[in-house]
């Protein structure tokens, strides 16, 4: 009966077929990748997608504020010479108020929206999930909503104005807004009748939603009514994000 070992003989053939195998391997390895790392990591963070977004639409709205001017001293030119060209611009200088496209400045309210702070041990709530502890884009979306649902005029999210095409979005802990991202705190101002925006926000049900996940887990929520607040005026494209 067998006691199922090899001889040396076995021994030694099966340790050169794996030499010749492993060596083959490694030349066939060698060869595709060309001499690099076959698994090294090319694909890049999602922040670092962002922050390269950013980049690029920094240098766009650039040549675009470029061109703006351009157009602008065409059009004057234009308007001088032509009545007609001049009463369409008298036409589109009336409309820019309503589209956002000049600043405003009133009465209104703000409100701050912060992540929650560690404990003194450095610790979250142990009942906590990371979930529960950070600012989400439906959260920044209920007072958006509470603000013109309560007949703000104009609003502004951080140093930008809010328009119809805003679209608010959450990229991982951040906040992108018009190819610009934001961490918080977040500062949200609305301008007109600080008493109706203070009551709209009172009865929307997210914000109600986060003032108890303020109140349990320490979400900043700060609310203040102010005389003389300002909004900026857009400055995006035509397609804000």
């Amino acid at each position: 009966m067998s006691n199922g070992r090899l001889p040396p003989l076995a021994w030694g053939s099966a340790t050169l077929v794996v030499c010749l195998v492993a060596g083959l391997l490694l030349g066939t390895t060698r060869g595709v990748s060309d001499g690099s790392e076959l698994r090294a990591s090319d694909s890049p963070r999602l922040s670092d997608l962002v922050r390269v977004a950013q980049s690029e639409s920094d240098d766009l709205a650039a040549t675009r504020d470029a061109l703006t001017m351009q157009v602008a001293q065409l059009q004057s030119g234009a308007a001088t010479d032509d009545d007609k060209v001049a009463a369409v611009l008298d036409q589109l200088t009336a409309l820019e108020d309503p589209a956002g496209l000049t600043e405003r400045q009133g009465a209104g309210v703000t409100v701050t929206l912060t992540d929650a702070p560690r404990d003194d041990d450095g610790r979250y709530p142990a009942d906590a999930s990371p979930d529960d502890l950070v600012v989400h884009q439906q959260d920044v979306q209920s007072v958006l909503n509470a603000m013109w649902a309560g007949g703000a005029e104009a609003i502004s999210m951080q140093d930008q104005r809010i328009v119809a095409t805003s679209a608010p979005r959450c990229i991982g802990n951040t906040l992108l807004l018009h190819g610009r991202t934001y961490s918080p705190p977040y500062v949200i101002t609305a301008l007109g009748d600080p008493a109706k925006i203070a009551e709209s926000l009172d009865a929307e049900p997210g914000v109600r939603v986060y003032k108890q996940y303020s109140t349990r887990y320490g979400l900043g929520f700060l609310q203040q009514a102010g005389s003389d607040l300002t909004v900026p005026a857009y400055t995006g494209g035509a397609a804000a994000r």
